[in-house]
């Protein structure tokens, strides 16, 4: 361990500045801070992260486990994705009130809306927990023996760990296991809704535009937090109270130009930078392409019918939107791997470790981690497309199919533990009741005729829409009436279940058990192959990939060049709504007021120096999902944008990103401003903020 320790402080004094890379906050002094300032930079380590006093980590919280928000008031309104608040929007909304289609804006606090089980998380403090959670770990156990007292030693040491009655602690793993962190967090669990454009607005150019630039796309909401009368975290409540926070972002008027300092702040989801070239491979000529295929198959189906009816526009939805958002993420990630080379320079760079094995005399140690990696792959490929195709299918894109994987579950608690019965009724029902709210047996079987042909061939029975119990929400509910044993019964009565078992127990008994057996022998080689490259290669920039915990990532606003002959300028204007704007389409329809707006071009103050309204910029900023909903924020600590996606071009960043061409793409701060006031009329809101002029 006091090897990674001075490695890292080796590293630190090595690297020259760069981009790229997400950073641990806590860890920001020295190298980063010194690459921060060469881009334009004037905040500190301490302005980002500080235990003992206010700083912007306190701004900064997980938005309900997959998106990041951002605190911008000293009342608690918080700004984070239109997408990301969208299931909550469509919640709210009905055909009599549609605030997807017309927007939503509470014009005081008795008007915000409570949702169930929103929260937002903040990160209290992190520790390095490295020689606590290795503790008796050893080269001699087996990857089960050391995962177990990894295990053991991380819960003691969370219920070691001083902290207030109302926060939680996390351990997680970094650089592949070799270093470990552990957070302290507080979550609020009373967010209320209190604006959201128009989906016209919010979803500008939906799946045509989704990953690519230009882009003229306003992806926010706003949603306030709640606290009980001493600011701490508590259930929904009518007594609750705005949350007072330890920091909010003042909002930056000035803009952006190119060569701006850019640096976003938020919660990283997944990237695996250090993949041997045969995991690339495999994940993008293989894997991808399969799961691809059974998207654009249930996509077809749900677009078509969301296209001829306003009542599946709404039920569907979220749903649709995240289906797509993978789909095309994973088309654009294949595309932006061949077009840079990135397996042919990966292998490139795995001769070079070989020839540094060597040189370091560490092949006796480490020679045999490439060799093993292609013997593993192989073997690994097959069960690992089987089990996501799976998953692809039953849980992601097939309500149907879905409901019965989970009765199935449901069915193996409680045949052999009748105890856990009413608890797994509850949990059932929720379920279920959940799956109904939005949805649509005629479409659902539609998207299961398209998919199941793609995982199943020869074992499609549409009829099966016609003899369960499962397409009715009462009927379902019946099912799971009465005893143990009669539920058990209900069930293998029931067309789609008896249907759909097989599979399922083929799932379970099969295919899962021997992609975790493969899938955790290549993890554990990769863990080691990450220990070989920094010893092998101490020169090499090494960031640890992201694994949903806060993080740093750094850089400037820049244009570029995507393909021969085209250069995408750094920033998009409202113009480029009205080039776009097709009347009726879900796609690209605008709201007659924009147009009124645009036309009168009442842009307020929120106009750039050319008397345009900007929309959106980009940036060279490392990012991937998680960070929707992260704050931009300047070289003074101030909030210039809203991170919402990435370039087609750049998909690929999570397994290779090159600062060439990997841009993250972010709604203009300025535009927000100016559709909460200008087009919504909710200048309160404007009012609670703290705006500035750094540049002036």
């Amino acid at each position: 361990m006091k090897y990674f320790k001075l490695l890292f402080l080796f590293l630190a004094l090595q690297v020259s500045a760069q981009q790229g890379g997400m950073w641990i906050p806590s860890l920001l002094e020295g190298m980063n801070e010194t690459e921060m300032t060469s881009l334009g930079s004037k905040l500190t380590a301490k302005d980002i992260y500080d235990v003992n006093n206010s700083s912007l980590k306190d701004a900064i919280g997980h938005f309900n486990g997959g998106c990041t928000s951002e605190v911008i008031s000293p009342n608690g309104l918080i700004l984070t994705n239109h997408h990301c608040g969208y299931s909550q929007i469509q919640s709210h909304s009905s055909l009599e009130n549609d605030y997807l289609k017309d927007g939503f804006w509470a014009m005081n606090y008795n008007e915000e809306l409570p949702n169930e089980s929103l929260f937002v998380e903040f990160i209290v403090r992190i520790e390095d927990v490295t020689e606590q959670v290795l503790a008796g770990v050893s080269d001699s156990m087996s990857e089960t023996e050391k995962q177990s007292t990894i295990d053991k030693n991380s819960n003691a040491l969370q219920a070691e760990t001083k902290k207030e009655a109302w926060q939680d602690t996390k351990v997680k793993a970094f650089f592949k296991g070799n270093q470990y962190f552990l957070f302290v967090t507080e979550r609020y669990e009373d967010v209320r809704l209190v604006g959201a454009p128009p989906s016209s607005i919010g979803k500008f150019g939906s799946d045509t535009d989704n990953w690519v630039f230009p882009r003229h796309t306003g992806d926010f909401s706003l949603f306030r937090i709640y606290a009980d009368k001493n600011n701490r975290p508590a259930k929904y409540s009518k007594d609750n109270v705005p949350y007072t926070p330890k920091h909010f972002l003042p909002v930056s008027l000035d803009g952006v130009e190119e060569n701006d300092f850019t640096m976003v702040f938020g919660f990283p989801g997944t990237t695996n930078e250090y993949l041997p070239a045969v995991a690339i491979e495999h994940i993008t000529q293989e894997f991808n392409p399969s799961n691809i295929a059974i998207r654009e198959a249930a996509l077809k189906v749900i677009d078509a019918n969301m296209k001829a009816s306003d009542d599946i526009r709404i039920k569907y939805a979220s749903k649709q939107a995240r289906i797509a958002n993978a789909w095309k993420k994973w088309i654009g990630e294949n595309q932006g791997i061949e077009k840079s080379q990135a397996i042919s320079q990966r292998k490139a760079f795995e001769e070079r470790f070989k020839k540094a094995l060597y040189e370091n005399k560490l092949h006796k140690q480490y020679g045999h981690i490439l060799p093993e990696f292609e013997t593993l792959y192989a073997d690994f490929a097959n069960i690992n497309i089987k089990r996501r195709n799976f998953i692809e299918v039953f849980l992601v894109n097939n309500e149907l199919m879905q409901m019965t994987f989970r009765a199935y579950q449901f069915e193996e608690a409680v045949k052999n533990n009748p105890e856990v019965l009413d608890r797994a009724k509850a949990s059932i029902e929720g379920t279920l009741k959940g799956i109904h709210k939005n949805f649509d047996a005629r479409v659902d079987q539609g998207v299961y005729e398209a998919i199941m042909p793609l995982y199943k061939k020869s074992n499609i029975d549409p009829t099966i829409y016609n003899k369960t119990a499962f397409t009715n929400l009462e009927q379902a509910l019946t099912l799971f009436e009465g005893s143990a044993q009669e539920v058990v019964d209900n069930l293998n009565a029931d067309a789609a279940y008896v249907y759909a078992k097989p599979i399922i127990e083929e799932f379970y008994n099969s295919i899962n058990p021997e992609y975790t057996e493969k899938n955790l022998v290549i993890s554990a080689l990769q863990t080691k192959y990450m220990t070989a490259l920094m010893k092998a290669l101490p020169n090499e920039r090494y960031y640890p990939d992201a694994n949903s915990t806060l993080r740093v990532t750094y850089g400037q606003v820049k244009g570029y060049a995507p393909r021969d002959g085209v250069y995408y300028n750094h920033v998009s204007y409202l113009d480029g709504v009205m080039e776009k704007y097709i009347p009726g389409d879900y796609e690209f329809d605008v709201p007659q007021k924009l147009i009124d707006l645009y036309n009168a071009q009442d842009y307020g103050p929120y106009a750039d120096s050319n008397g345009k309204m900007p929309v959106c910029f980009i940036g060279t900023n490392h990012t991937t999902g998680g960070n929707s909903g992260s704050p931009t924020i300047d070289a003074h600590g101030n909030l210039i944008g809203l991170n919402f996606d990435r370039v087609w071009e750049g998909t690929m960043s999570d397994m290779n990103y090159d600062p060439n061409i990997c841009r993250n793409i972010m709604v203009d701060i300025r535009y927000v401003l100016f559709i909460v006031d200008k087009y919504a009329g909710a200048k309160h809101l404007i009012d609670e903020m703290k705006l500035v002029h750094p540049k002036k």
